[in-house]
């Protein structure tokens, strides 16, 4: 079994548990999906929605595979963003974790632990799944692209970090109606994680209060 923060931390390339951000499996419908794509351009789809979309939220499944299909881990729970750089991803089942970005600095609560980890944006999320879901239109200097054509239902989209300390191998976005609902992921250590969408919404009024943190009394911080 993988630890908590191995689980999250891997995504993002870092010494710990920092992040959890991959979206893929299945075929979860979102809030503005509707009907079954035809043969196109997944590149064009996920272009719109990066110059369209300037907040989200929704909520989220996620399972971690061994390579020979075995699920490790599942999670749930809820996520939100508004570029550029800030979002927030919380863990909910089966344990509580809180990932949190205000724009300038990414913060990780561990619950269980009362343990917080502070980085900084920049470097915490560039070539991660984060960062091209996340980022802005400068994803495709940290990302080669590709068409990956129609399966699932979805037009899927490879992405593969330009840098090699990524900690990432690959990924793959699946998009309905231009919204992405599947995103899978490959780490570096030959482990697959695939998280599906629900209940997603576009560009809704969201609160500041939503992207900052509050250290809680008595935790552990780390700053790297």
């Amino acid at each position: 079994m993988i630890s908590r923060r191995r689980l999250l931390g891997r995504l993002s390339g870092g010494p710990l548990a920092l992040f959890g951000l991959a979206l893929a499996s299945g075929l979860a419908r979102s809030q503005s999906a509707s009907g079954t794509p035809s043969e196109g351009s997944a590149l064009a789809e996920f272009r719109t929605f990066i110059a369209g979309t300037r907040a989200a939220r929704g909520l989220f499944r996620q399972e971690v595979r061994h390579p020979g299909g075995r699920t490790l881990e599942s999670t749930e729970g809820s996520f939100a963003f508004a570029r550029p750089g800030r979002f927030r991803w919380e863990v909910k089942k089966p344990y509580e974790q809180l990932l949190v970005a205000d724009g300038e600095s990414l913060y990780f609560h561990d619950v269980d632990l009362n343990q917080v980890t502070i980085r900084k944006l920049g470097d915490a999320i560039a070539s991660t799944p984060a960062a091209i879901l996340f980022g802005n239109e400068s994803v495709e200097r940290d990302f080669m692209l590709a068409e990956a054509g129609l399966r699932e239902g979805l037009l899927w989209l490879d992405a593969q970090p330009r840098s090699r300390d990524a900690g990432v191998e690959r990924l793959s976005i699946g998009f309905r109606a231009g919204v992405p609902e599947a995103m899978d992921v490959a780490d570096a250590f030959g482990r697959n994680s695939r998280f599906t969408f629900r209940s997603f919404e576009r560009n809704p009024s969201l609160d500041a209060s939503v992207f900052s943190f509050r250290t809680p009394a008595g935790a552990d911080v780390i700053r790297q």
